[in-house]
Formats: C-alpha cells, sequence, structure tokens
C-alpha cells in the first residue's frame, strides 16, 4: 500500500467527528476515540493517542491497515485501536467506529445493566437493545474481541466500567447512534424515577426495524 492511497479528507472527517464528539458532551478530555475506514482501499483512519480533541490535527491522525498495520503516521494510534478495526473486520456494514464516555449510558455499563429498546428511534437504528459486554482491561485484544461479540449485529454495545462503543456505515450514522444510546439511557433512568419504563413488544421492533431498513427516508 502506497501513501498515493492515503486521503487528506479521510483524516479531517477523524478530526472533525472528534471535535463533535466533546461538544454533544459524548466524551470528556483525551478519553474515547474514533475511526473511519475508507470503503475503496480499506485503509483506517484513527485517533491518535491520549491527545485532546481541540489540539489534534489532520497531521496527527494515524493511518492502520485491517492487519494492525501502521501505514502512516507519526503519533501513537489510539490505544483502542484493535477494537475499533476488530469491529471493521467483523461487519463489513461498518465504516465508522465511535468509542465514547458518557454519562447516562455508562450509568448502565457501571450497574451491569442492558439499555433495553423502550423508544422507536432506539429500536430502528440501533438494535433491539444494547448489552454490556465482558470487561477487559482497556488497549488489551481481550477487550476487542469482547466488544466484538457483545456488539454482534446491533449498533452499540457497553463496556462495564468504561463506556459506550457506537458503530455505523458513516460518520453521521455513527454520530446519531450515539446520541440516540445515550438520549435512551436518560429517558430510562428518568421513567424509572417516575414509574416502570415498558420495553416496546418484540412483534413491533420487528416491524419497525423492518420499515426504517425498507422504507423510511427519501429515495426509499
Amino acid at each position: 500500500m502506497h501513501n498515493g492511497s492515503i486521503k487528506p479528507a479521510y483524516k479531517q472527517q477523524v478530526v472533525d467527528a472528534g471535535n463533535k464528539m466533546v461538544e454533544l458532551g459524548l466524551t470528556v478530555g483525551t478519553w474515547g476515540n474514533i475511526s473511519i475506514r475508507d470503503t475503496e482501499t480499506g485503509l483506517i483512519y484513527i485517533k491518535p493517542s491520549g491527545m485532546p480533541y481541540d489540539e489534534i490535527t489532520a497531521e496527527d491522525i494515524v493511518v492502520m491497515n485491517s492487519d494492525m498495520e501502521i501505514v502512516e503516521g507519526t503519533r501513537k494510534p489510539s490505544i483502542e485501536f484493535a477494537l475499533h478495526i476488530s469491529i471493521m473486520n467483523k461487519r463489513s456494514d461498518v465504516h465508522t467506529v465511535i468509542h465514547t464516555h458518557p454519562v447516562y449510558s455508562t450509568a448502565f455499563a457501571v450497574t451491569g445493566r442492558d439499555i433495553p429498546g423502550i423508544s422507536e428511534d432506539f429500536v430502528q437504528i440501533v438494535g433491539d437493545k444494547v448489552i454490556n459486554c465482558d470487561y477487559s482491561l482497556p488497549g488489551t485484544p481481550e477487550l476487542a474481541e469482547n466488544v466484538v461479540k457483545g456488539l454482534g449485529d446491533r449498533n452499540a454495545v457497553m463496556i462495564p466500567n468504561h463506556g459506550t462503543v457506537c458503530v455505523g456505515a458513516d460518520v453521521p450514522s455513527a454520530l446519531k447512534i450515539c446520541h440516540v444510546v445515550e438520549k435512551s439511557a436518560h429517558t430510562y433512568i428518568l421513567a424509572s424515577i417516575i414509574g416502570e419504563p415498558k420495553a416496546i413488544s418484540e412483534e413491533d421492533m420487528r416491524a419497525m426495524q423492518f420499515f426504517a431498513k425498507n422504507y423510511y427516508g427519501q429515495g426509499k
């Protein structure tokens, strides 16, 4: 793979998406990470490790391949690079992975509870629920393996005592997943204060997922 395959526009997308994460309150400081796969070349553009989002420039983004080798970049990649690349290797529909440290879904992650399908937007684009994967230390191959297994065919998974991983076909899709997961977690917590939150039935979930996939939006 020669450097002619590397596209500066993808580096800038990672920078912009990182700043958007902070703006949306999905993470703080240097935590969390983001990666984007170029569907043409298969190269993966990933945030550098331990740098504040507002200080990262396109030159700091690290480019890696599906074998987890650095193709270009002077920085150390995010310690969670194996997690990002493992998901993309398993899921051909995923080209953006966003790992966040948000408040409300992390509340579920520290109690080991699933976020159930309580809202229509959630079941349409995230899945029937979001579960916790098995715990492993940050940056380890075991964590990458646990996250892939816990994610399955859904678009989000929680890491116990840590945070949330959301995936999508592109940056806007993945950010939307982050937003909807966090909104659902927040809603559930508030609802449980005033009563018993009710999940959507499996039958209705399937109907909504079918509709969202086949009919919702323009040109369908």
